[in-house]
């Protein structure tokens, strides 16, 4: 049996019924807790662990957002390349029926914006049919085999 010495010390009411709480979760002494608490602190460690937890963290942030710099040129290509089609196929509307395209595109604007809804709603979200599409096809977004 280990030796221990008995030391009476004083807490926050609060902080004391946190220490409570913790032992019944853990199902672990009171004394436990204070003792590993202390032990912690005094290990000069604690810098360190709390150093390479940021540092963790800092790395997913790193790759969150590459991966959102990719997503955004990607969005950026197909954007483009939509406008420069549409642009390139639409022939320019006589004036006897500008008033019905306009009505038309007005109708087609609010369907887009209802799909558009639906599909924010469910997160089934454009790059990622892109990239089930890309790798169930095996050919890559410029048509280049990976």
């Amino acid at each position: 049996m280990t030796k221990r010495a008995r030391m009476n010390v004083y807490f926050d009411p609060e902080l004391l019924k946190q220490v409570e709480a913790l032992s019944l979760r853990r199902k672990v002494s009171k004394s436990a807790i204070i003792e590993a608490a202390v032990a912690s602190f005094l290990s000069g460690d604690t810098a360190d662990r709390l150093e390479a937890a940021m540092s963790r963290r800092l790395d997913r942030l790193g790759r969150q957002v590459d991966t959102l710099d990719e997503d955004l040129a990607i969005l950026g290509e197909t954007l483009s390349l939509f406008i420069r089609f549409w642009l390139t196929i639409t022939p320019p509307i006589p004036e006897a029926g500008k008033e019905s395209s306009r009505a038309k595109g007005v109708e087609r604007f609010e369907g887009f914006m209802q799909t558009l809804g639906r599909r924010l709603a469910t997160g089934d979200r454009f790059l990622k049919e892109l990239s089930r599409d890309v790798d169930s096809t095996g050919v890559g977004v410029n048509g280049d085999q990976p």
